[in-house]
């Protein structure tokens, strides 16, 4: 629908920060009346992933980086910090898209889940060197368990209700760039 009337990639670009701020209208809600010890999946670092390596046009760097950014700020983390390690692991992915495209989904799920962990190690790892408070290291393994086994949803999601596919091989952009 939106691709109509603003074009594909700046209708999943809208899309994607459409999705991103009602993930974060649903994270801020206070819709748990009791923790029940289990973390929840970080549905948006498994949107970005998903869509760096599906469709790497839709996702440039500095849109991912101002809505993790905006994330950071919105869930009071530190400002800035995992903003550069989603980007820095979007990218990474980015730069193996003409591997990802003929790779299977459990290798795909593979990389993505190394990436993934990578992130989430970098991030308790600067934790630790500045002394700022963290959970602990069992919640965040589990965690990181529950948001990898969130991106094969997250990828099912995408193809079927937005139609987010991965590029063919020699597939053009509207500006004919390969993709």
């Amino acid at each position: 629908m939106v691709e109509r009337f603003l074009g594909p990639v700046a209708g999943h670009r809208a899309l994607f920060v459409v999705l991103a701020v009602a993930l974060f209208f649903v994270r801020l809600l206070p819709l748990h009346s009791s923790n029940s010890g289990w973390p929840g999946p970080d549905f948006l670092l498994c949107l970005v992933c998903c869509w760096t390596l599906r469709r790497p046009d839709y996702l440039p760097f500095w849109l991912i980086a101002a809505v993790i950014f905006l994330e950071d700020l919105l869930m009071m983390r530190p400002p800035g910090l995992w903003a550069v390690l989603v980007v820095g692991g979007a990218e990474f992915l980015r730069g193996r898209i003409a591997i990802a495209r003929e790779l299977n989904f459990g290798v795909e799920w593979l990389l993505v889940s190394l990436v993934m962990a990578a992130i989430f190690l970098l991030n308790r790892i600067v934790f630790t060197l500045t002394l700022l408070p963290q959970i602990p290291f069992e919640t965040l393994v589990v965690h990181l368990l529950v948001t990898v086994l969130t991106y094969p949803l997250v990828v099912g999601t995408s193809i079927l209700a937005f139609g987010l596919r991965k590029p063919a091989m020699g597939e053009v952009d509207s500006t004919g760039r390969r993709i």
